[in-house]
């Protein structure tokens, strides 16, 4: 478990065997990476709010992903946030702890590390945001 410290918030990150874990107690998974690379593969059950979109200019934080997010989950509520490699991931959750979350984790690695350690994954259809 690593702690990373930003903006005097502390986001903690657990590696993906912990996350599957804290997955399978019943945490939920926040994916923060954009549709697009929700529908190529993810999680079971992920919820999928991007925390950037891709523009002509670039990637651009998403200005409504806290709205998104306090509109399925609360404050109280266990989550992991994963992204590709678990970089997007660090700054949704810093943003989720300055917003009051209080049981929020990074998961370190993102689905890159994930797929590659052969966990299950879906394609496409489900829970999008």
């Amino acid at each position: 478990m690593d702690i990373i410290k930003k903006s005097g918030t502390e986001v903690i990150t657990v590696d993906i065997q912990a996350a599957k874990d804290l997955l399978t107690l019943g945490h939920h998974y926040l994916d923060v990476r954009t549709e697009a690379e929700f529908k190529k593969g993810h999680l079971e059950n992920a919820l999928n709010i991007p925390y950037m979109f891709t523009t002509p200019e670039g990637r651009v934080k998403n200005p409504k992903f806290l709205e998104q997010v306090m509109a399925i989950l609360g404050k109280e509520d266990n989550l992991v946030v994963g992204c590709q490699s678990g970089v997007r991931s660090v700054y949704a959750t810093r943003d989720l702890l300055d917003a009051e979350f209080k049981r929020v984790l990074n998961m370190g690695g993102g689905y890159i590390a994930w797929a590659g350690n052969g966990f299950t994954v879906k394609k496409s259809e489900n829970v999008e945001i």
